[in-house]
């Protein structure tokens, strides 16, 4: 494991009184009946606690207490994808934890937490764990988004009709040049290139991303850069005719949406079109959990529909929206089948907590789309309006 993972590993707290702890126990079992969750009960949803101290840490720490006390083994759930979806359902978690998210809440909105600096983190924190690993958990075509499931059955199905979607919906067509923002291990420009064509420039802030992504594209008409997106230079020559972002906006923020949004106006033709997918979130507040913005994506931020469409005005036409967050929940069950499966591979190199994290963030986030708490947007923004009108392909 990395050394900022090894960092981001959960602590024990100090022992808790009997008395407290009873308490706790007693307050934490009133909370989950709410939403049909047994302490000790037998259904898969159902909760077992382990430790004296689990009841108290939830309690005082709402999702951040919630999610470490699982890392550190001090309570188990046979279906933790279910238990957490009935959580969210209940809205239990406004009940419990709540200076976590405020505190979270008055950072985003007072700082810059996506300033260059510290977007980089996010890179060695999560997406620089190693190409192996992630190649046990991905399809195929190595993207680490949403699939798209509406005619799929497979996880490689879904996720290549969501690359086709998105060339459809860029109408991509033979010589065009395509940047592809946060191209990651190199999923949608080895896609575009190879079926329709098209040379493309992938900005990646992670080195081995980029590494893996050079090789997998080799012979094809495809470069990447590693840069953050606001220190890049286009040196091609001539404007590109599309851009796409897909799954990187997520780690923009609020501060910097309109920078972005400039920064594609800039670099595309007065003709061209961008589309951005991006999960966002479905009711105000809760930029982002405090369990996942602490052990998973550092400094990250869901946004909200309007904050999209109110930084593209004056600079973009949005031409189309369309939203299938409801697919993220098959698409995280998959990886976490393929996770488990791959997990004695790398059981010595990550640690059984590391095994515990990932877990809860892959059977968590399903929840949290199956509940519908967040969405996954795809926007095709136009800068002057498409002649006609735009028609979303079939």
């Amino acid at each position: 494991m990395n050394s900022s993972a090894v960092a981001r590993q959960a602590r024990p707290e100090q022992s808790v009184n009997a008395g407290n702890s009873d308490a706790s126990h007693r307050m934490l079992a009133r909370l989950f009946a709410l939403a049909d969750i047994e302490l000790g009960g037998s259904r898969p949803w159902d909760i077992q606690l382990k430790h004296p101290a689990a009841a108290a840490r939830i309690i005082s720490s709402g999702s951040l207490g919630f999610g470490e006390s699982y890392m550190l083994g001090w309570w188990e759930c046979a279906a933790l994808d279910q238990c957490i979806a009935r959580i969210m359902s209940a809205g239990i978690e406004d009940a419990a934890g709540q200076l976590g998210y405020i505190l979270l809440g008055l950072k985003v909105r007072w700082m810059n937490r996506q300033t260059a600096g510290r977007s980089a983190e996010v890179a060695t924190t999560h997406y620089d764990l190693g190409n192996d690993f992630f190649e046990t958990m991905l399809d195929s075509t190595m993207a680490y988004s949403c699939g798209y499931w509406a005619d799929a059955t497979t996880l490689d199905e879904a996720q290549e009709a969501k690359l086709d979607l998105v060339c459809r919906k860029l109408g991509l067509q033979p010589g065009m040049r395509l940047l592809d923002i946060g191209s990651g291990w190199g999923s949608l420009a080895k896609f575009a290139a190879e079926r329709y064509g098209v040379e493309c420039v992938g900005l990646t802030i992670s080195g081995e991303q980029a590494e893996s992504a050079r090789t997998r594209c080799k012979g094809l008409p495809v470069r990447f850069v590693l840069s953050d997106y606001r220190s890049f230079v286009d040196e091609g020559g001539r404007p590109f005719d599309r851009i796409a972002s897909i799954g990187m906006f997520e780690h923009v923020g609020h501060k910097n949406y309109r920078g972005f949004l400039e920064l594609a106006r800039r670099l595309l033709r007065p003709d061209g079109l961008v589309l951005l997918h991006t999960i966002g979130r479905n009711r105000p507040g809760r930029e982002t959990d405090p369990w996942i913005d602490k052990y998973i994506f550092p400094n990250s931020e869901l946004p909200r529909l309007d904050q999209i469409t109110a930084a593209s005005i004056g600079l973009f036409i949005v031409e189309d929206v369309q939203n299938f967050g409801a697919d993220y929940d098959p698409t995280l069950l998959a990886w976490h089948a393929r996770f488990e499966e791959a997990w004695p591979r790398f059981a010595d190199r990550y640690g059984e907590q590391f095994h515990r994290m990932w877990r809860y963030y892959l059977l968590a986030s399903a929840a949290m789309f199956r509940t519908r708490e967040n969405a996954v947007w795809q926007f095709v923004l136009s800068p002057k309006g498409v002649p006609g009108g735009y028609r979303r392909p079939g």
